[in-house]
């Protein structure tokens, strides 16, 4: 409601959180700072990159995934997550749909997460309109999320590969003032830092891009409108969904 103070996620709601996106940088553009708060925490947080990114630089592809795998690496060691898995779906033309779905939906039997944190999947965002990969990775990770709990749909999972169906509790989805959120991460301090920092270390790709500031010249900017909603300096939003509430009527 206008006026009122989102709050946080309950204490203890989550300790494992699987983190989906399309390509690598997609987490640290702010939201890496509140992985930053989990895992210091002790929440353990995973990334599930559904692309290498080939197609982001003027490069040649493969040497653009691997430069791009590599950076991902070390923007995950600056915000303390240690499980990354990057898929090889094509990069500017991710496809919705089953093998999409099914390779999300192992990833989550695998890691087993409280919370799945995907993109949305609206066209129109308040950035502009959004990027095809992104809506695809976001509808398609909503749909994993209940695929995994299903212990009948990618059935080969549980009988070939040793996986057990499984349920998520949480989906979450970043958020902004005023578009809905629910609740937010306070990451005032050394979260906004380590989330700066996991962005700078994209330095290749960074620079690659025309006319891009600073990621210490925007990102504490964003973070402070985000936080004057939770009532403190520093602030990610998201909109949060617990699946296993009653439903409401």
């Amino acid at each position: 409601m206008a006026g009122m103070t989102l709050p946080g996620f309950p204490e203890g709601a989550f300790q494992r959180v699987l983190c989906v996106v399309a390509h690598p940088d997609d987490m640290e553009y702010g939201t890496s700072a509140a992985v930053a708060r989990w895992t210091a925490s002790g929440i353990e947080v995973g990334y599930l990159l559904l692309t290498r990114g080939e197609a982001g630089m003027p490069n040649p592809p493969e040497e653009t995934a691997r430069l791009r795998a590599a950076e991902q690496r070390v923007a995950c060691d600056t915000v303390g997550v240690k499980h990354l898995t990057i898929l090889e779906h094509p990069d500017g033309v991710l496809v919705y749909g089953l093998d999409l779905r099914r390779d999300i939906c192992r990833e989550i039997r695998r890691f087993k997460p409280d919370a799945v944190l995907g993109t949305g999947f609206e066209v129109l965002t308040p950035y502009g309109f959004d990027q095809a990969d992104h809506r695809a990775a976001g509808l398609a990770t909503l749909d994993a999320i209940r695929d995994a709990g299903n212990r009948w749909v990618f059935p080969e999972q549980v009988d070939n590969e040793g996986l057990e169906p499984h349920s998520a509790r949480w989906y979450i989805v970043p958020g902004l003032p005023g578009s809905g959120a629910t609740h937010g991460v306070d990451v005032t301090g050394d979260p906004l830092r380590r989330g700066v920092a996991s962005l700078e270390a994209h330095a290749a790709y960074l620079a690659a891009l025309p006319d891009h500031p600073a990621p210490a010249d925007f990102i504490p900017k964003f973070l402070a409108m985000s936080g004057e909603a939770m009532g403190v300096e520093h602030a990610v939003l998201f909109r949060a969904h617990d699946l296993q509430a009653p439903p409401e009527f």
